[in-house]
């Protein structure tokens, strides 16, 4: 008999195609799927002829919703955990999830697939051996600034995801504080009126601004000419982020473990102690 096992099963980010045989089967053999937006997850299932029960999982109430799950696992159920689009837990809620169930001995088992970020990557023409994905920046200037500046050192090719409606504005401080480097702007993969932007970033903000920029994002930023190869140190890192003085521990904390390349937990311990030993001074 198979132990009870949460499958982390990722799910078209636009063209139905793309769902694999597996996924199919396993959403069909679950006994539980936690899901996003149980809605937009439905109209999936649907089209696949899948019939399970559906709870929500989000970032509001992962924590209620996230022992509920973990308690189906351990009364022998399997769960499948599906995000609205995509491989979840990048840039999704799920991490807190897999952690704890890796933590009471439960199986997870992740169901490649679909990801946004990966997808652009490939189509780039960007360098792949070396690549920092970092999610959606702050939405507030202040805080993106900072967010962007923190990444000015990083090896590699830059992948973001941002919001249309942010798109112009975060070009023009990627512009001011890393260069005008080459970027793709890559939106509405695998949909139909799928497109890629391509050119230095004055070019690519000057293509974008000519229109309303719609549909999910992915942006690429080549290397810098002159980058180190090496991580900036994580006290350095920490010093300059709370020197600013606009961010939140927790997200001094994010933002330098993916510039030092150290796990967040480890950062964030840090952060706590520089800040206690700046309270106390």
């Amino acid at each position: 008999m198979t132990p009870p096992t949460l499958y982390i099963i990722a799910t078209p980010i636009g063209n139905l195609e793309d769902m694999t045989y597996r996924a199919v089967r396993i959403l069909g053999e679950v006994d539980l799927i936690a899901a996003e937006d149980t809605r937009h997850s439905l109209k999936l299932l649907n089209h696949f002829g899948i019939s399970k029960p559906l709870t929500s999982y989000f970032d509001h109430n992962q924590q209620i919703k996230g022992e509920r799950i973990l308690h189906a696992l351990r009364q022998g159920k399997s769960v499948a955990l599906i995000s609205d689009a995509g491989t979840p837990c990048i840039s999704d809620p799920g991490y807190q999830l897999v952690r704890d169930a890796v933590a009471e001995g439960i199986p997870v088992v992740p169901l490649p697939g679909a990801c946004a970020a990966i997808t652009a990557l490939s189509a780039s023409g960007l360098p792949t051996d070396t690549f920092t994905f970092a999610g959606f920046p702050p939405s507030r200037q202040g805080k993106r600034r900072t967010f962007l500046s923190g990444m000015s050192a990083l090896p590699g090719t830059l992948v973001l995801y941002e919001a249309p409606h942010r798109l112009a504005d975060t070009l023009t401080d990627i512009r001011e504080l890393l260069g005008e480097r080459q970027v793709i702007v890559a939106r509405e993969l695998t949909k139909m009126f799928e497109e890629c932007i391509r050119g230095s970033v004055s070019e690519v903000i000057d293509a974008v601004s000519h229109g309303i920029v719609r549909g999910e994002v992915v942006l690429l930023i080549a290397p810098g000419a002159d980058v180190p190869p090496e991580h900036e140190s994580l006290e350095h890192v920490l010093d300059r982020l709370m020197a600013d003085g606009t961010l939140s521990i927790k997200d001094v904390a994010k933002q330098a473990a993916v510039i030092s390349g150290v796990s967040r937990s480890e950062a964030y311990s840090e952060a706590l102690r520089l800040k206690n030993n700046t309270d106390c001074a």
